[in-house]
């Protein structure tokens, strides 16, 4: 550790940002990322504690806590604090194969279990793992590495999300030849079409995937295993194959109205934004539109806030956000523990924007959704709602109506940020799968083979919604048991 009072002597700094007036006219990222000798001094603020809980990568109340990845975090630390920029690179990707994804877009559950959170302001990993991977695009230290031999096996990838991408790079440096299938006109999965620009620009994602592409691996879009390709030709045509597809079928609200036009899924809205923004600018028209629009987004979490910052660059008229459950408090409770994720209210970027256009916040906590009332024309114009308190009976926390506090919302168009039920039910049926009872394909974490003989399974398809980062774990371990299937032993970390 180059520096043993750095946490004491350097106070906590993140990047800072284009003020959100100044960044909702545009679909591009707005971090400004620190200087260079202010991230030395962050990098400085880690401790390397003897036990360093951040990249422990454990689920404690069923959260993550630390980095799911096990990213050698106060390596690479110190490693900045001494100006080692290319030796930091090398620890970085020991043991991630995407940091430009997870630096942007993970919730970062290594800050929530830093050693000096536990009575201060935790270390910004997240930052110094972005200027890592920065530099090493920058400065071109990464560059294409081809396998020098190959194993004559082939694998078939279905999927491009983190999982995907992670397992087909990993089995490529193994030297298989490697082919990804994806359903969609581009690679990337929910990092290309689920992730809005201004969060996770789409060059970085095409950036990786070019350079995948010169290392050897064969990517094919357009065809969506079990539709276009049956699942038992691909079984046949390769000597393993592994499911990444993701938990994308999105979770319903069956209540009345849902029928009504201007009712969506938040994905459908988030995707086909992105594709038509990456087609033609947003010209084409090739999306379902806010502007102008009262929108009503009902769900929390990351999708819900992209729903909302993507509907105030097209141009709302208002937005509101409707959360069932009631506000975090400010700082941890005494049942959330370091190194527990920390439960506590955070304003993300889609609500700083509303607040600043709007002038408030535009979450509305403790409320449920009653109806959805529309027109003559089947035209979706308000949204019945009802305030909520949790009440607690025979050791389960439930929801009680309020009396008196119903209230209709202006809508003309309502998203629907659920969250995820689990995967797509047509590769599971082809293939003669076993799923367990929340439709997720049976493969057990660490072997990763599904009932049928050489078919593994990886990700959110296999554990159920979560984390870009538990899914790039997985995808990296999953292709460490394809390749012992195939050869019989294994090399890869």
């Amino acid at each position: 550790m180059g520096k043993a009072t750095g946490f004491l002597e350097y106070r906590r700094e993140v990047p800072g940002e284009i003020r959100p007036q100044e960044r909702i006219g545009s679909w591009q990222e707005f971090v400004v990322p620190l200087e260079e000798e202010k991230l030395r001094m962050q990098g400085a603020r880690c401790m390397d504690c003897g036990t360093p809980f951040c990249h422990a990568g454990q689920l404690l109340s069923g959260m993550a806590s630390g980095c799911p990845a096990h990213n050698l975090i106060p390596e690479w630390n110190d490693l900045v604090y001494r100006g080692s920029w290319k030796e930091a690179l090398k620890r970085l990707q020991k043991t991630s194969n995407f940091p430009e994804f997870t630096s942007r877009v993970c919730p970062a559950p290594c800050e929530g279990a830093c050693t000096v959170g536990k009575s201060g302001q935790p270390v910004t990993i997240k930052s110094i793992e972005r200027a890592i991977i920065d530099h090493g695009f920058e400065d071109g230290w990464i560059r294409p590495r081809v396998p020098a031999a190959s194993t004559g096996k082939k694998v078939a990838v279905v999927g491009s999300g983190p999982a995907g991408l992670a397992c087909a790079d990993q089995l490529n440096k193994a030297g298989h030849a490697v082919t990804v299938y994806e359903r969609a006109d581009r690679i990337g999965g929910l990092l290309m079409y689920g992730i809005p620009n201004m969060k996770l620009d789409k060059q970085i994602v095409q950036r990786r995937v070019n350079l995948l592409a010169a290392e050897g691996i064969r990517f094919v879009t357009g065809v969506e295993i079990g539709e276009e390709l049956p699942a038992d030709r691909l079984r046949a045509e390769y000597d393993a194959v592994v499911l990444c597809c993701g938990a994308t079928q999105a979770r319903e609200m069956k209540i009345e109205g849902r029928e009504l036009n201007g009712v969506h899924q938040a994905m459908e809205f988030l995707s086909r934004n992105t594709q038509s923004l990456l087609d033609s600018g947003l010209q084409d028209g090739n999306f379902l539109s806010a502007k102008d629009k009262h929108v009503v987004v009902i769900g929390g979490g990351d999708t819900g806030t992209d729903c909302v910052a993507t509907a105030i660059r097209q141009g709302c008229k208002s937005v509101t956000q409707l959360e069932i459950m009631p506000k975090l408090p400010l700082s941890r409770g005494q049942d959330n523990p370091w190194p527990e994720w920390p439960k506590v209210q955070k304003t993300d970027y889609g609500q700083a924007e509303a607040a600043e256009m709007f002038g408030q916040d535009p979450r509305r906590y403790e409320t449920s959704t009653k109806s959805l009332q529309g027109n003559e024309q089947g035209q979706v114009t308000g949204v019945h709602t009802v305030r909520v308190e949790w009440n607690q009976v025979d050791g389960r926390w439930i929801p009680v109506e309020t009396p008196g506090s119903e209230q209709v919302l202006p809508a003309d168009l309502v998203l629907l940020a659920l969250g995820f039920a689990g995967p797509e039910a047509v590769l599971p049926e082809q293939l003669g799968l076993d799923q367990d009872e929340r439709t997720n394909v049976k493969a057990e974490l660490g072997d990763f083979r599904t009932n049928v003989k050489g078919v593994f399974a990886a990700g959110d398809m296999r554990r159920g919604q979560s984390l870009v980062v538990w899914a790039m774990y997985e995808g990296r371990l999953a292709a460490r048991e394809v390749d012992r299937y195939l050869m019989g032993s294994t090399m890869l970390p």
